[in-house]
């Protein structure tokens, strides 16, 4: 007999015991006994009634020490915000950066940035090549790969700047490349990469448009590069619990599902900072805007577009490949959805009035006949208000991020709907009550640790920085990249590869395509077309 069930057991006979002797006192005891079994019932309501209903997964061994693998040598081509993080989940931080944290460590016993980052995996990786548009972001990422304060040992070679990407990707010594440039250079680079036979991790959304994603899966397909997508949200324990639970049906048939994203603030809304020292000098700025389809000269304009790319058409598809394609992915990592059939969306650019193409309130319907169940999502950038995402079966709803009530907002909650055809004989018995939870699942710390600004703090609360292994707080990319470097060394397939990347891209197109047309998409599969 297990310890649990020795415990229940012990539990039981004591309350049996317990009942039988308060029997025996006439009217106090019939008070006692009411009291007792409705005590226990609140407590039943309140419990995770579906705990022992749930077949728990054996966890996949995790390589603790990577000191006799492969070491392998790394380029990275875009330096900027996403590109320091990347490198950081590697294992290498800017000088600026570990000074920083050193610093807001002393100041603040909560901030566990610099530990998280020390604690870190040594990956048996070095940075030896480094591409930027921008010289002073290619001048941080040298820094970075030869700074001495990292997780584990001394890197074995520092980097090299290349002010091209082909001349990086013609260095033999590298082995692998992250692209984390802005979109419409993703495709470009990534099928270079795959051709000169280096592996690839390439930032979301995986391109600028529906053709560039076409070309890039039957690259990867071709070369047989390893190539990971990065959406480290894969890499969050919630989405992983959350599937077995729809997995198992536990929810009952899923017809609907929301999926929102609100923010309001201006660097939400992409109103990046522009860096002073940005120039004509310090900027290649012909080389950055080759592959987008409007070219203007350098000037105030070519600044703001240099560094808030996000805001235009031309670079990228706001919403949708940025913001939407995350809550997409992990959507698509706990019910396999695939492509859907149809897409549609509307929305506009209602709130900043700054010369931006891309929307800021869009909305976008993804129907999949063949699964009966549509998919809603929803983003505005001028409210706050946490709406959370719901994935509604006819038995149970799940609850994400901002209504999960669970103290940590990359939890989730499960509620039994009062109609349901699986949990009747419980709600019967009033072992279920459709005001509490019948699971709730609260993952580390409830502490958002050393994140100020306004878009650190949306990605923290949906578990997109960091997640938790065994109670301790671990960087989801850090998880990521290593998920790409363990298959680049086994010859295995990471988390989100080219199959789930083309999953991601289709979908985010067809909506964004929908915006741009307006009119619904239809993907045709046998012709890997939109209709």
């Amino acid at each position: 007999m297990s310890n649990k069930n020795k415990k229940l057991n012990k539990t039981s006979l004591g309350r049996r015991e317990l009942l039988k002797s308060l029997a025996t006192v006439p009217v106090f005891g019939v008070f006692l006994i009411a009291l007792w079994q409705k005590m226990r019932m609140d407590a039943l309501k309140k419990s995770n009634v579906l705990s022992n209903l749930i077949q728990e997964k054996t966890a996949p061994a995790v390589v603790s020490d990577l000191s006799n693998t492969k070491h392998l040598n790394l380029g990275i081509i875009g330096y900027g915000g996403r590109g320091h993080h990347l490198i950081r989940g590697v294992g290498f931080a800017t000088p600026d950066w570990t000074e920083k944290a050193a610093e807001n460590a002393r100041k603040n016993k909560l901030d566990k940035a610099l530990v998280t980052f020390m604690s870190q995996q040594d990956l048996n990786c070095s940075i030896v090549g480094v591409c930027d548009l921008f010289d002073v972001r290619a001048e941080e990422g040298i820094q970075a790969s030869k700074n001495e304060i990292r997780p584990g040992s001394k890197s074995i070679q520092t980097a090299t700047r290349y002010r091209h990407y082909k001349e990086l990707l013609a260095n033999d010594e590298i082995d692998a490349v992250i692209i984390a440039t802005p979109d419409h250079w993703h495709a470009r680079i990534a099928i270079d990469a795959a051709k000169a036979g280096k592996h690839v991790y390439c930032e979301k959304g995986l391109t600028r448009t529906f053709d560039e994603a076409i070309k890039v899966y039957d690259t990867i397909k071709e070369t047989g590069i390893v190539f990971q997508l990065g959406h480290q949200n894969r890499q969050v324990e919630a989405n992983e619990k959350a599937k077995q639970i729809i997995d198992q049906g536990l929810l009952g048939p899923i017809n609907l599902v929301e999926l929102t994203t609100n923010r309001n603030s201006p660097w939400g809304a992409w109103v990046w900072d522009i860096h002073p020292e940005g120039n004509a000098r310090t900027i290649d700025w012909d080389t950055f805007q080759e592959p987008s389809p409007n070219k203007i000269p350098f000037g105030e304009e070519a600044l703001k577009r240099f560094f808030r790319w996000r805001m235009w058409f031309d670079y990228g598809t706001g919403l949708s490949g940025d913001l939407f394609s995350h809550d997409f992915d992990a959507l698509n990592q706990m019910m396999e959805l695939g492509i859907p059939k149809y897409a549609s969306s509307t929305g506009g650019i209602y709130f900043y009035k700054d010369g931006r193409d891309v929307p800021d309130v869009w909305h976008a319907t993804l129907e999949y006949p063949e699964k009966d169940l549509t998919v809603l999502y929803s983003a505005t950038l001028s409210s706050n208000n946490a709406r959370g995402n719901r994935i509604m079966g006819h038995d149970a709803t799940m609850m994400m991020g901002g209504h999960a009530g669970t103290g940590s907002v990359h939890g989730f909650i499960v509620t039994a709907d009062s109609e349901s055809t699986q949990y009747k004989d419980r709600l019967e018995q009033g072992i279920i009550n459709t005001k509490y939870p019948i699971y709730t699942y609260s993952p580390g710390s409830k502490q958002i640790d050393g994140v100020t600004s306004a878009t650190s703090r949306y990605f923290a609360n949906r578990g997109l920085l960091y997640t938790y292994r065994e109670g301790k707080r671990v960087d989801a990319t850090h998880l990521h990249v290593k998920d790409w470097l363990d298959s680049i060394r086994s010859g295995g397939q990471p988390k989100c590869n080219i199959e789930m990347a083309l999953h991601e891209a289709v979908s985010c197109h067809m909506a964004t395509e929908s915006y741009l047309t307006g009119r619904r998409i239809e993907w045709d599969p046998v012709n890997r077309k939109l209709i």
